[in-house]
């Protein structure tokens, strides 16, 4: 499942009318509305303020708003934009100040389109992985090199607790844990022991 990276804008002009897009992570419809009434609220001198979001693990909720742009100009080419870039759980939003020169129908539909498509460019994407958390318990002298050793390795070490054992807990793809548990073996000599616990979703940068 991919997304926006982080909440971002970016701004174009196009027949000196300027148009800026804004995006943002979103979980839920309401937090989608939320934040283009936030946009609204801040630009409110701009004439339009056009929105797309597309939200769940499916996608399987999308929703557009040409707010006043002729029907199919603005929020179907933005919504066509997240739908092409595999997103979800997310929401764009482009608000236009008018320039006093009509572009016609298919000038807003490239204007409305190119405003997204370039901020999710600066912005960037990112795309949320099933891990799974593995929890090791190992002896505190040999607890340290271990730590370095899965580092070194590439694995993410997510916390490290010292108690009546250490204990190391791993984010692991979640395809890749039998190939983990038999690293963590061979590199121990059987010394440390991992239990698979909860599976995850955390957002990996592309």
């Amino acid at each position: 499942m991919r997304t926006v990276r982080r909440f971002g804008e970016h701004e174009l002009e196009v027949k000196k009318s300027r148009f800026l897009c804004a995006v943002a992570r979103v979980t839920s419809e309401d937090e989608a509305r939320e934040f283009i009434r936030g946009r609204r609220k801040a630009h409110h001198d701009a004439r339009h303020h056009c929105s797309a979001f597309v939200l769940g693990d499916e996608a399987s909720t999308q929703r557009s708003s040409d707010d006043g742009e002729p029907a199919g100009t603005a929020g179907g080419p933005m919504l066509e934009v997240l739908r092409r870039n595999d997103l979800t759980n997310t929401v764009a939003v482009v608000t236009r100040w008018f320039g006093g020169v009509k572009l016609g129908a298919g000038g807003l539909v490239r204007a409305y389109g190119s405003a997204v498509s370039e901020t999710l460019e600066n912005v960037g994407l990112a795309e949320r992985r099933p891990v799974r958390i593995m929890h090791i318990a190992t002896r505190h002298e040999t607890a340290g090199k271990l730590e370095n050793d899965l580092r070194v390795a590439g694995h993410h070490v997510a916390d490290v607790e010292y108690g009546d054992k250490a204990r190391i807990a791993v984010h692991v793809p979640d395809e890749t844990v039998p190939d983990f548990e038999t690293w963590l073996a061979e590199a121990t000599g059987g010394d440390a022991h991992a239990a698979r616990g909860d599976l995850i979703h955390v957002l990996h940068e592309l």
